[in-house]
């Protein structure tokens, strides 16, 4: 028996669509991350078009100098011959072996203590002052700032009349109590003083105007809390205005070191580092072998113990001084 197939009838075929990918939408997070790194990319640019000047200024002014210095400190020039002559390390040798030398950093360091010492604590003592009482504040502060704003030149002239031992304030006062006058700029006794007077006389003003700035900007509820819980002045002082106070002690400590330092207009216009070299710091001791005995390699190899000096002074001071202040 034969099977004959049958075919279906024919229907029409129903074409499948492929499906439809729809297309990718952008890719928003890399644009975003170009955008940013092209914002930063201009921030950069206009960083550096801002501080490259600044830049440029200190390293042709500051940077390229103590380079320049501290290779003429290894050579011997009397500022006449036509080329320095290399000679190493002859100079730092000659320094530090030449006992005068070592008298002159015993009287910087002196110099340094005294003034900065006596500023700090008469500029503190004077701003407790100030700060106590509202009349004539203004006036006062105003009066003690004065001398910090004129030259040393005219701070000199003044006090060479008022030492001086035959007609000046010196003589009028001492003769009050029936006793000479010293020779205050003359004698080796009392020339090293004499400039002490003077440089904190000249410095305290400015100090006693940051440190009243900012007494008069601690926290008032601090102090009438300490007051409440029975604290006497002496332990408010003690115990929250100096902590207050640190970080403000902490800049001036740090200015007033490089200043007394680098103190030289004084000491040229009183004494010329006389009598015998009893004011004779580092900053005259420099200009003298410089530009009077023409001693160029001696002059910029006691600059380079300066800036070492100042240096490791500077570091001391953020590594062992700043631990005790106190940031609020």
């Amino acid at each position: 028996m034969s099977v004959t197939a049958q075919r279906a009838p024919d229907t029409p075929v129903r074409a499948t669509a492929a499906p439809v990918t729809p297309a990718a939408p952008p890719d928003r997070r890399s644009d975003r991350r170009r955008g940013a790194h092209d914002r930063k990319r201009r921030e950069y640019l206009l960083f550096a078009l801002f501080a490259f000047p600044n830049l440029a200024l200190i390293v042709v002014f500051a940077y390229w100098p103590v380079l320049g210095n501290a290779a003429l400190s290894l050579t011997r020039w009397d500022m006449i011959a036509p080329s320095p002559t290399f000679v190493g390390l002859d100079n730092y040798v000659t320094l530090l072996s030449d006992p005068s030398f070592l008298r002159v950093l015993r009287i910087t360091a002196v110099w340094v203590l005294a003034v900065v010492g006596i500023s700090l604590t008469g500029g503190l003592a004077l701003a407790l002052l100030f700060a106590s009482g509202n009349r004539g504040r203004s006036a006062v502060s105003a009066l003690a700032f004065s001398p910090h704003i004129l030259s040393g030149a005219a701070v000199a002239a003044i006090w060479l009349f008022l030492f001086d031992p035959n007609y000046g304030l010196s003589r009028i006062l001492f003769d009050t109590f029936g006793l000479d006058s010293p020779h205050w700029t003359t004698s080796s006794s009392w020339a090293l003083p004499a400039l002490i007077i003077v440089a904190v006389w000249k410095g305290v003003g400015f100090v006693a105007i940051v440190y009243l700035a900012a007494i008069l900007a601690l926290p008032r509820d601090v102090m009438e809390a300490a007051r409440l819980d029975g604290a006497s002045r002496w332990q408010t002082f003690r115990h929250i205005t100096l902590p207050l106070l640190s970080p403000t002690t902490f800049f001036l400590l740090v200015t007033q070191v490089i200043g007394a330092f680098q103190s030289f207009d004084l000491i040229a216009m009183m004494t010329g580092g006389g009598p015998a070299g009893a004011t004779t710091t580092l900053s005259w001791f420099i200009y003298n072998e410089g530009f009077r005995q023409f001693k160029a390699g001696s002059a910029a190899a006691g600059a380079m113990i300066m800036f070492v000096l100042l240096m490791v002074v500077t570091v001391l001071q953020m590594r062992f001084v700043e631990k005790k202040v106190h940031y609020r």
